[in-house]
């Protein structure tokens, strides 16, 4: 990009919604995957961002609970064209996904009592369990820089594993500790150059902060928000599927430090034991097709909610399925938008405030805890068919598998597709295809 401006260069916006909805379309593999494409397209082909603009942007929405790439993508349609840009790069960057991912569980609502779909499943849910590992090496090793890390990562994993302690509790208690260690050492207190340049560079006008912008944004977007969140808690009672989901998934929202992973542990347990939503094995053929479709991960809690209202609305279990389904939807990613349209404006300050640094360093280190716990849950639910739980010293609880349950078969996809993925780096896609097809095989055999 030339020196004249750090701003993005004018852009049509029939050719910025041209090029994040081929950015939505694209954006498999994960949020590192999404990532990478969207440098890709925005910086070295578009040239519409330069390097520093888009880490800054990067940097801002990690900082963020909710699906960073899906927030990167709205971040840079707001630079481009203010609010209705971040709307339609961040509605691009969801919905081809979301019709996916709600087809697809429309299909397995129907279907998933057929002998070759249910083999299909088997291959897909052990396979997932690879991906899972891997997520967590690469989290590991990207979160866990020193000591106080690790240490925060296996208290993290020894509370929600074995004390039953609630996620959002583990977040906040860790975001706590983060911010007063960092606060208490004077070293990490110093501004850094960069942080001092950052500050100085020019933004788009309609960017720049303003109390009176601020107030509006935020007064609009919690009105879309909380509306329709207290209009179904009023009409249906704080017990129906679809209030229930309402609540429950915007609490998900406001906590989901981390990415996806770090979550799918704590909404699996409450989506089985608490809700009655999913069956144990069910959340992971749900990521197991959320990973083979387009958009965030996070849209696994699309078909969550779909199964939910199919099963519990009292409605046709397709209307009510694609009702839970459109719940989750919108209070799932309608809080990511109040993040960025609120919060973008101030991100300089944002910036240096350095014990803010300080406190999401440490949740992303108990995120990695957390990982580890959602591995071991899903991989006991997989791998045994039966799990019981044993009181072991104090509150401490532990899970109790039976080994003469042991699948052998959803074992030997499990280890095969992490050879391929760790070892080979073999395509997920691919990977995942082929461990379908071997649980299929097996199944109809």
């Amino acid at each position: 990009m030339d020196q004249m401006s750090s701003q993005p260069q004018p852009v049509s916006f029939a050719e910025a919604t041209s090029v994040f909805a081929k950015i939505g379309l694209l954006s498999f593999g994960g949020p590192a995957g999404q990532i990478a494409l969207m440098h890709r397209i925005l910086v070295e082909e578009k040239r519409w961002l330069d390097e520093p603009r888009f880490l800054h942007a990067l940097n801002y929405c990690m900082l963020l609970p909710g699906p960073e790439a899906m927030q990167l993508a709205t971040y840079a349609g707001w630079l481009l064209h203010g609010v209705r840009g971040g709307l339609i790069a961040g509605l691009l960057f969801v919905l081809p996904g979301a019709v996916v991912i709600t087809a697809l569980s429309a299909v397995y609502l129907a279907f998933g009592g057929v002998p070759l779909v249910q083999g299909l499943l088997f291959g897909l849910k052990a396979a997932v369990l690879a991906v899972v590992l891997e997520a967590l090496i690469k989290v590991s090793r990207r979160a866990l820089t020193g000591r106080v890390a690790a240490i925060l990562a296996v208290v993290a994993f020894v509370a929600i594993a074995f004390l039953k302690v609630p996620f959002p509790a583990i977040i906040f208690a860790a975001a706590l500790f983060g911010a007063l260690w960092h606060y208490f050492r004077p070293a990490a207190r110093t501004v850094r150059l960069e942080d001092e340049q950052a500050a100085a560079t020019p933004m788009p006008e309609w960017t720049r902060p303003s109390p009176a912008r601020f107030a509006r944004t935020l007064a609009v977007w919690v009105a879309i928000w909380f509306l329709p969140l207290a209009f179904l808690v009023a009409w249906l009672g704080r017990d129906h599927v679809f209030a229930a989901e309402a609540l429950f998934f915007s609490k998900m929202a406001a906590v989901t430090f981390g990415g996806a992973y770090a979550v799918l542990a704590y909404v699996a347990q409450q989506a089985v034991d608490v809700y009655g939503w999913l069956k144990p094995d069910e959340m992971l053929t749900g990521l197991g097709l959320a990973e083979t479709t387009p958009g965030p991960l996070i849209l696994v809690l699309v078909y969550v909610g779909f199964l939910g209202g199919a099963r519990l609305s009292g409605l046709d279990p397709l209307l009510g399925g694609l009702a839970g389904a459109a719940v989750t939807l919108w209070f799932t990613f309608v809080p990511c938008f109040l993040w960025i349209f609120v919060g973008a404006p101030y991100v300089e300050t944002l910036r240096r405030v350095r014990w803010l640094s300080g406190a999401l360093s440490a949740v992303t280190a108990a995120v990695v805890g957390v990982i580890a716990n959602l591995a071991v849950w899903f991989g006991l639910h997989v791998l045994f068919g039966t799990v019981g739980e044993a009181r072991a010293a104090g509150p401490f609880t532990v899970p109790v598998p039976d080994f003469a349950t042991l699948d052998w078969v959803a074992l030997a996809i499990a280890v095969a597709a992490a050879v391929a993925l760790l070892w080979l780096k073999a395509n997920m896609i691919a990977v995942l295809v082929f461990a379908a097809l071997a649980g299929a095989a097996w199944t109809m055999a």
